[in-house]
């Protein structure tokens, strides 16, 4: 009976919340060791299903690194990377493609009509919203050339809040076209950050490796609950984020400068964190907000 309760109790604390959200877009960019655990990538679409079952209307934005490392490993290809970007040639950007659209894009998009609510994928094999032109990085004054690799200038909002009206949850690749009709790699997390500000989504939700930021990277019981913009940004001052961890925040401080209400990173490796983070009072993960 005890446990009973306390799960009625549960029930009644979401009640709020999915009150509060019915109808809100919420983006969500799923990446990391998640995408390698079949058991967590499936918790985290059964959160991603819920949400849209009681009215949320969910993004979802993926990444595939480790997958297109293997891939290119089986096709003979170095994997380079400058500035902790993937350098992208042809030959590269062939594999990432296939690697992101027919094998984790398909994975994804198969899994949540298998749990009943409807998707459609996204990317540049089929129907491409996210459009862009290629980034080039600076070093003492000189550019450098990082070959199909691009930063993302344009979003389809049109197509993805049609989508979304029609309870169907838009799943996208993070490639982009550009003016000539030629394709672009794009950081997974740069992307899903400018996904989210086209749409002013309500919330931002970037699934980590991590549950969330720390004031001390190598201490895991440093989490921070719940941070400002201004505080972020003196933590990336004195180096306190950096790693993979700066391009998430990145995204998340331009989702909040472009009007979207809460950006949150959190941990997908264990079992429902993304209802944990949205539907309960205390969350699991970091809130940024200005």
């Amino acid at each position: 009976m005890k446990e009973a309760i306390a799960k009625a109790k549960v029930l009644i604390e979401a009640l709020g919340y999915i009150q509060r959200f019915a109808g809100k877009t919420v983006v969500i960019k799923i990446g990391g060791a998640v995408m390698d655990d079949d058991q967590a990538l499936s918790d985290l679409l059964a959160d991603v299903v819920f949400m849209n079952t009681v009215g949320m209307r969910p993004v979802i934005v993926h990444g595939g690194g480790k997958a297109i490392n293997k891939a290119m490993d089986g096709h003979g290809l170095e994997v380079q990377f400058v500035q902790g970007r993937r350098y992208t040639d042809q030959r590269t950007l062939t594999v990432v493609e296939h690697v992101l659209c027919n094998e984790i894009n398909r994975r994804i998009v198969t899994a949540i009509q298998e749990m009943g609510s409807s998707a459609m994928a996204l990317h540049t094999l089929g129907s491409c919203v996210l459009f862009g032109e290629r980034l080039f990085l600076e070093e003492d004054g000189r550019k450098i050339d990082l070959g199909q690799v691009g930063r993302i200038n344009e979003v389809n909002v049109r197509l993805i809040e049609l989508l979304c009206q029609a309870d169907t949850i838009p799943v996208l690749a993070p490639l982009a076209r550009d003016r000539a009709g030629g394709k672009l790699n794009c950081n997974a997390d740069t992307a899903a950050g400018e996904v989210a500000a086209a749409l002013k989504a309500d919330k931002f939700v970037v699934v980590s490796d991590t549950h969330g930021i720390r004031a001390d990277e190598s201490d895991p019981d440093s989490r921070i609950s719940d941070a400002t913009e201004d505080q972020i940004q003196k933590m990336i001052a004195a180096g306190a984020i950096a790693g993979g961890m700066l391009p998430k925040v990145e995204a998340c401080l331009r989702a909040l400068d472009a009007g979207v209400g809460r950006a949150h990173i959190i941990d997908g490796r264990f079992a429902h964190s993304l209802l944990l983070e949205i539907y309960t009072d205390e969350g699991v993960g970091t809130v940024v907000h200005k």
